[in-house]
């Protein structure tokens, strides 16, 4: 492995094998970052969508992550090149893409994730290299295409039909199911129980990228659905959110101070 797969924790994580548990941060602020990084996770995704992170908090979340030796990821909130850029050139050790449509869509992602030839990326960053080894620009230029992880979200009905041509575009390192979405846009939105069809349009997906020599990862929400998805054999796997895990950890404690036994924290809601 180049100097960079090896600085990036989630790139060992892969070519190692078996399961690798990330978090999502969605509120901003470096000692967040860092508090999430201290629980032993191999990445951490620092969510542009949803979460309550505007570019600059993003750009210093980056940095905190890499410092403590995790993987910092990025989901932007959209696949344009221009976010891309932002996100990589931040020194994300990957990007996580939403709401891809159509194999036209992944390949025009991948093609602005990579340095000439391969694609369309332009250079000149000076904060990529202190989230890797610290060494020159060029370095970074020359190992990041090969290096750098491009996650594809798969939530869209279209991108299901298509998976496995999704897959096989080289390039996408990683399938990430998020079932939320996933459910809403097939008629089947998680109202408790999954139905059965979400559940087969899961394991369809997760098929797809191994069939093509690709990693699939998916979104949970506890530390028991997150162990399940491992079992099943899910190569990247995010065990919690930080606003929901607050929320949580909060209300459960608040119930058993108050005499009113466990509960149930957070809303449920999760728009993945």
């Amino acid at each position: 492995m180049n100097s960079l797969q090896e600085a990036s924790r989630v790139f060992k994580a892969f070519k190692k094998g078996g399961p690798s548990f990330g978090g999502w941060q969605m509120l901003p602020g470096t000692n967040q970052s860092r508090a999430i990084a201290r629980s032993g996770v191999d990445w951490i995704c620092v969510d542009c969508e949803h979460g309550n992170i505007d570019d600059g908090q993003m750009h210093e979340a980056v940095a905190a992550i890499a410092a403590t030796g995790v993987s910092p990821l990025v989901r932007i909130a959209a696949n344009e090149a221009w976010m891309v850029k932002r996100a990589l050139d931040a020194g994300a050790h990957g990007i996580v893409v939403p709401l891809i449509y159509t194999v036209d869509d992944a390949k025009r992602l991948v093609s602005s994730t990579k340095f000439p030839p391969e694609g369309h990326r332009g250079f000149g960053s000076p904060f990529t290299p202190q989230n890797f080894t610290n060494e020159s620009m060029t370095h970074y230029l020359q190992n990041a295409n090969s290096s750098l992880i491009t996650v594809v979200q798969i939530e869209t009905k279209s991108a299901l039909d298509s998976v496995r041509e999704i897959a096989a575009i080289p390039g996408v390192d990683v399938l990430l199911i998020g079932p939320f979405d996933l459910g809403n846009n097939i008629g089947h939105p998680i109202l408790g129980e999954m139905h059965p069809e979400l559940t087969s349009a899961i394991d369809s997906i997760k098929d797809a990228a191994h069939a093509e020599g690709k990693k699939v990862g998916i979104y949970c929400t506890s530390g028991e659905q997150s162990r399940d998805y491992a079992e099943r054999g899910f190569d990247m796997i995010s065990i919690a959110a930080d606003v929901l895990a607050v929320q949580t950890y909060f209300t459960n404690t608040l119930a058993t101070a108050s005499g009113k036994g466990g509960g149930k924290g957070g809303s449920g809601y999760d728009g993945r």
